[in-house]
């Protein structure tokens, strides 16, 4: 019985300090005098509300206009991309032309390639 007592007086202690510290709280800031309207409140000055608007509107412009910078940019990185890809593959193809003509070469006996990948003419 007597550790029932002391747990149900431990819950009402620590609910009155929770419930104690929300109204402390709650009056602090309903008797705030710096705090900000709601922008849809009733008391809300008009002029204040326009001017957070056209804030906002040039800030929507600005950052418009960096996506447009952006995609300006992404554009000049997809055709600089487009283009060394486009080396890469002839690169790549000029390489499969040397191989081809040393396999050529020597599969007629013209040059000999050892291991370390030097060539010797043989000159027949």
């Amino acid at each position: 019985m007597r550790k029932q007592v002391v747990a149900f007086l431990s819950a009402f202690i620590i609910t009155a300090v929770v419930a104690l510290s929300m109204l402390v709280v709650g009056v602090n800031a309903a008797s705030n005098p710096y705090g900000v309207p709601a922008s849809n409140s009733p008391t809300a000055p008009v002029a204040s509300v326009s001017t957070s608007t056209d804030s906002s509107q040039a800030q929507i412009t600005q950052l418009q206009a960096q996506i447009a910078q952006y995609q300006a940019r992404d554009q000049q990185y997809q055709a600089a991309l487009n283009s060394d890809n486009q080396q890469l593959t002839q690169a790549a193809q000029e390489r499969q032309m040397v191989q081809q003509l040393l396999v050529y070469l020597q599969n007629h006996g013209l040059i000999q390639i050892n291991n370390q990948g030097q060539i010797t003419v043989t000159g027949n």
